[in-house]
Formats: C-alpha cells, structure tokens, sequence
C-alpha cells in the first residue's frame, strides 16, 4: 500500500504516531492516519490524533473505506491474482493496517 519497507512503516508509527502496539504486539496502523501522511497532510493529522473526525479528517476516513471495498470486491473476484499482503491490509508480520471508523 504505502511502497515502503515494513520499518520505514513502524519508523512512521513511532514518529508520526500513526499506529499503536498493544502489549508488544504487531503495530495496528490506522489506515486513515497513514493515508494523511502519505498526502503531506499534517493539518489533517493533527486534527484526526486530536479527536477530530468531521470536515478534512472525515475524507480520509471516506477514501479507506473505499480502498477495503476495493480490496474485498477483488479478493472476491474469482478470476484475479492473488492479493499481495501489503493490499489485503498487512505489511509483513509486524505491521498491519487496521480499519478505524470515524467513531474510534
């Protein structure tokens, strides 16, 4: 999804606080935070890790719900290839994208 290596992502998570472990877990990485920071959106992150989930914040949420439907309408296709890991929502074994609604 993002076209870099499983720890430029957990570098991310770490810095840009776009991701959580829990009890030293795989990092759950929110699929709209990381899509903010692929844009360049800072604004929009700040506001979304402030709680904000309307205006700006609510189109990322809007384009990753579009993505997994994308995601499971092609993986329910009976003719495609084979989903790469990082498109079905885990980038190797120690990240995985997670799907957050606008209430999380």
């Amino acid at each position: 999804m993002c076209g870099v290596s499983e720890s430029t992502v957990r570098t991310w998570c770490e810095k840009h606080n776009i991701g959580r472990r829990v009890a030293g877990g795989p990092w759950q990485v929110s699929k709209p935070a990381i899509l903010m920071l692929l844009d360049g959106d800072a604004e929009a992150l700040r506001q979304y890790q402030a709680g904000e989930r309307a205006g700006r914040v609510a189109e990322y949420f809007r384009r990753a719900e579009a993505a997994r439907r994308a995601e499971l309408q092609c993986a329910q296709t009976p003719q495609s290839p084979q989903l790469p890991q990082s498109a079905s929502g885990a980038l190797g074994s120690g990240v995985t994208i997670v799907r957050r609604t606008s209430e999380d």
